[in-house]
């Protein structure tokens, strides 16, 4: 081990210029400004992984983003392991609310800030310190396996999947895009809930009104729009649709405080919901209204609005189907609009929720690794937030054992303004995999 482990911190420094490299491409999918920086981000990976030795590179395609595949065949007899990351990010947000630029990484306090840091970039530094550390001749088979569009809800990958069953097929899938217990207690994810999310437009005349000559009697869109997702919660902010599943977890030993000092509620703002925050985020379903379309404040005149829309995200508790929970949803939405309004719901993506088992040797040996590289036991832990592709992979390749670890922490803020990534965490995730892949190679 300790051999091990100087050999990956001898290739850190290295593997953070390239990491740091990769952050100032600014691969936002989601914005078709900016798809050929995800081009040029999927030759840059390709490109890292050449030179780290993989002996086949190869950037795909299924009609979406680009993807990378690298290729390190098995010595005879032993198993082929796949390293999952993707290269893409999500959008930056409001510039000025970073305190350094989101697309120039920017070391603070032991934290390396910019968009992309953790998420899911760290992830594709953590399989090249692995790899480099066992110097480009690992014991087993390595298969690394870069999406490009996993932040847009990865909505080409199961034809990926398809195209290159062969060159992805492996015994072990090591998927690094998840987070730790904190920045000094490493985790395993074991479950995650999935994701379905609609549009719903309710319209309640064919033109706009005078708000003072019709006010009070004929209802406005927007009126209607408000009370109709205030319905979607109960007084004490639990999910009021009906017909969706929930589920158990196993108790936690964690602060009765965590939430707050973590999520950064305001003084004086209340938790929602019943039941542990464990239960709730882990183990139940959870409603969010993500955008409304309406009049903007600078445009607002004395008018009833006649149309109003809004997106609605669910999630869903392991165990439940997303499909089917996205039906309760637009059945809630069609029962419960006022005033007999015109209501129209589109449905979105669908994600199913996922469970893991996690026993068996190659769950003892990730056990052990982490032990190993992190000084401590590893929790294991449940995920609110959905990685709905790993259902994917369970079953394109249901004899492969899934491992779903990571190179974040709570202090990350994936997605928000000021991601970061802490280097400390790097460097035991790095180890941690590299004695993985060691670990592996008798089994």
């Amino acid at each position: 081990m300790d051999d091990l482990t100087e050999r990956v911190r001898a290739v850190l420094p290295d593997v953070r210029r390239d990491l740091e490299d990769l952050v100032r491409i600014e691969s936002v999918w989601a914005d078709p400004a900016r798809r050929d920086e995800v081009q040029r981000s999927a030759r840059k990976v390709s490109e890292l992984l050449r030179d780290a030795g993989f002996s086949e590179v190869e950037i795909v395609s299924a009609g979406g983003a680009p993807a990378v595949i690298a290729r390190h065949p098995a010595p005879p007899g032993a198993p082929t392991v796949l390293l999952y990351a993707h290269h893409d990010v999500q959008p930056e947000g409001e510039r000025g609310q970073w305190d350094s630029p989101p697309f120039e990484p920017t070391e603070r306090d032991g934290r390396l800030y910019g968009r992309g840091t953790a998420d899911d970039k760290a992830g594709i530094a953590t399989h090249l310190a692995a790899f480099r550390a066992h110097g480009g001749r690992p014991p087993v088979g390595v298969t690394v396996f870069v999406e490009g569009e996993e932040e847009s809800g990865s909505p080409s990958l199961g034809r990926l999947l398809a195209e290159h069953r062969e060159k992805l097929a492996a015994d072990v899938i090591v998927i690094a895009d998840s987070d730790n217990w904190t920045a000094e207690i490493p985790a395993l994810t074991v479950s995650l809930r999935g994701l379905a999310d609609c549009v719903v437009e309710v319209a309640t005349l064919d033109h706009g009104l005078h708000s003072g000559m019709w006010g009070g009697v004929v209802p406005d869109a927007l009126m209607v729009l408000v009370r109709l997702l205030a319905s979607l919660h109960d007084d004490d902010g639990n999910v009021a649709v009906a017909g969706l599943h929930h589920g158990a977890t196993a108790p936690v030993d964690r602060d009765a405080d965590w939430v707050r000092a973590e999520s950064g509620l305001l003084d004086g703002v209340q938790e929602i919901g019943s039941g542990t925050a464990e239960q709730r985020l882990w183990a139940a379903p959870a409603i969010t209204v993500i955008g409304i379309d309406t009049t903007p404040i600078a445009k607002a005149s004395n008018t009833l609005i006649p149309r109003a829309s809004a997106k609605v995200s669910l999630r869903v508790a392991p165990g439940g189907d997303a499909a089917a929970h996205l039906d309760a949803l637009r059945r809630h939405l069609e029962e419960n609009v006022p005033w007999g309004a015109s209501v129209a719901v589109t449905p979105g993506d669908v994600g199913q929720p996922y469970a893991i088992d996690a026993g068996g040797p190659v769950y003892d040996a990730a056990r052990a690794a982490l032990r190993q590289a992190w000084g401590t036991e590893a929790v294991e832990m449940g995920l609110g937030g959905s990685i709905p592709f790993i259902a994917e992979f369970a079953a394109t390749f249901p004899d492969a054992t899934i491992l779903v670890t990571g190179v974040e922490d709570p202090g990350t803020q994936a997605h928000s303004v000021n991601e970061s990534l802490h280097l400390g965490v790097l460097e035991r995730a790095a180890v941690a995999e590299a004695l993985l892949l060691e670990s592996l190679s008798g089994r």
